[in-house]
C-alpha cells in the first residue's frame, strides 16, 4: 500500500481557544484547537496551536516535518461532520479561495481529465457535466489546451463558472463518506 502523502500548508477554518465543546474534560482541562483543511489534498483536520500565538480565520499555517512557527502537530484528521457550524460555514469560501490559487491545477484537470470506467469519464463527475457537455469540453480541448478558467468558460458557453463546478465537487467528496470516486480529496 502506498503511504498517503502529507498535507505540508492548511487554512484555519476555526479556532476553538478553549478546546472543542463536545471534549467531555472539564474546560480547564482541554488544549486549544484549530480546524482546518490541507490546501493540496483538502484534507480536514484539527491542529494544536503553539502557546502564545495569535491565529485567525483563514490564516495559512505551515503543518509540515520542518520547525513550525505557530502550529505544536497535527492532533488528527477529522471528517466533515466533526468540524463546528463556524468551520462548514467557512468552508465553501476557502475552497474557494484556494481554486483561485491554485488554479493551473485546475485548469490542467479539464485537459487532461481521462475514463475511469468505459461508462464513466472524470468530467462527469463534476455537477451538471452530462455525456453532450463532455464531449463539448473534449472537442475544445482536443482544439487547444485551456489555459485558464475563464477560457473554459468562454469557450464553453454552458460552464459560464468552471470554479463553482470544481468547488460543489470538492464539497461532495468532503461531506459524503460514501462517495466512489474521488478526484481531489483522497480518502
Amino acid at each position: 500500500m502506498k503511504a498517503e502523502k502529507k498535507e505540508v500548508n492548511a487554512i484555519v477554518l476555526d479556532v476553538l481557544i478553549k478546546g472543542h465543546p463536545e471534549d467531555p474534560r472539564p474546560p480547564f482541562k482541554r488544549e486549544p484547537i484549530i480546524q482546518a483543511m490541507g490546501l493540496e489534498q483538502f484534507k480536514l483536520l484539527e491542529l494544536v496551536p503553539k502557546n502564545n500565538v495569535s491565529i485567525q480565520l483563514y490564516d495559512k499555517v505551515y503543518i509540515g516535518d520542518a520547525e513550525r512557527d505557530k502550529i505544536e502537530r497535527v492532533k488528527r484528521r477529522i471528517g466533515y461532520n466533526d468540524l463546528t457550524q463556524t468551520a462548514k460555514g467557512e468552508l465553501p469560501f476557502i475552497i474557494e479561495k484556494v481554486i483561485k490559487e491554485r488554479e493551473p491545477d485546475f485548469v490542467a484537470f479539464f485537459n487532461k481529465a481521462i475514463s475511469i470506467t468505459p461508462k464513466l469519464h472524470m468530467l462527469h463527475l463534476l455537477p451538471g457535466i452530462g455525456k453532450k457537455l463532455m464531449w463539448e469540453i473534449l472537442e475544445e480541448r482536443n482544439k487547444k489546451a485551456f489555459v485558464s478558467l475563464a477560457d473554459i468558460s468562454a469557450r464553453i458557453k454552458s460552464i459560464p463558472h468552471p470554479e463553482r463546478m470544481i468547488q460543489s465537487r470538492i464539497l461532495e467528496e468532503l461531506q459524503d463518506p460514501d462517495v466512489k470516486y474521488h478526484v481531489f480529496t483522497t480518502r
